[in-house]
């Protein structure tokens, strides 16, 4: 979808941890942003309006040098590709597809199943007061199962960051996730070596500035 050149636009919910990715590249790379809300909460990705801008009705969406990109992994390409500097990925290309296979662990295995959308989901037919503990159980079964195998592939990467001391793609995937789990109260104990990359990422300013918090809808939190 062709739209007017400007600058750029991120629809987004403040605690949508695929639109955090999003800000926090673009706030690492030094690009400001307008923000739109789609409170996913309300519903408001489901309105008319939202489904003329994004077909598929989900968040992220960033318009950009006239057009409007969808999903955020494809977002996250496009801004490397096209603001290069500062890098979120090295030269190498073997090192670019270990942090991308890192990437989808978090991307395609662990935040799909705990979407609002699933949570809701697998929750509706159980009475109101176990709705959270079963919403809870949930999401520390997949994050646990993903965290595990992320811990493991640490032991050879970690540095300061996910990867050596340099920021790149990797911790912006980690630090939204962390704060999902932690949100849901996933135990973190077995973790150490994420628990500390994520307590150091908690300090940058690319997370700091794009914090849920911060954003215009930061106070309309929800347990699902």
């Amino acid at each position: 979808m062709k739209m007017a050149a400007c600058r750029p636009v991120v629809y987004s919910f403040g605690k949508s941890s695929c639109s955090w990715r999003v800000r926090a590249a673009l706030a690492f790379k030094g690009f400001p942003f307008d923000y739109v809300s789609v409170n996913t909460k309300r519903g408001e990705n489901l309105s008319e309006a939202y489904r003329k801008l994004n077909p598929n009705q989900k968040i992220p969406a960033l318009s950009i040098d006239g057009t409007l990109l969808t999903q955020s992994s494809a977002i996250l390409a496009y801004l490397e590709e096209t603001r290069p500097d500062p890098p979120l990925l090295p030269s190498d290309p073997l090192q670019r597809a270990d942090i991308r296979s890192f990437c989808d662990i978090i991307g395609a295995d662990i935040q799909p199943i705990q979407n609002l959308a699933v949570l809701r989901e697998i929750s509706k037919n159980v009475p109101k007061e176990e709705e959270a503990a079963t919403r809870d159980k949930w999401v520390a079964k997949w994050v646990t199962r993903g965290f595990g195998a992320l811990e493991s592939r640490l032991q050879g990467t970690a540095g300061k960051y996910c990867y050596g001391d340099s920021f790149t793609l990797a911790d912006i995937y980690l630090f939204p996730q962390v704060n999902n789990a932690r949100f849901f109260h996933v135990d973190l104990t077995p973790f150490p070596t994420i628990t500390r990359i994520a307590n150091t990422l908690a300090t940058e300013d690319a997370f700091a500035s794009t914090h849920p918090s911060k954003m215009p809808d930061g106070e309309d939190t929800f347990k699902a």
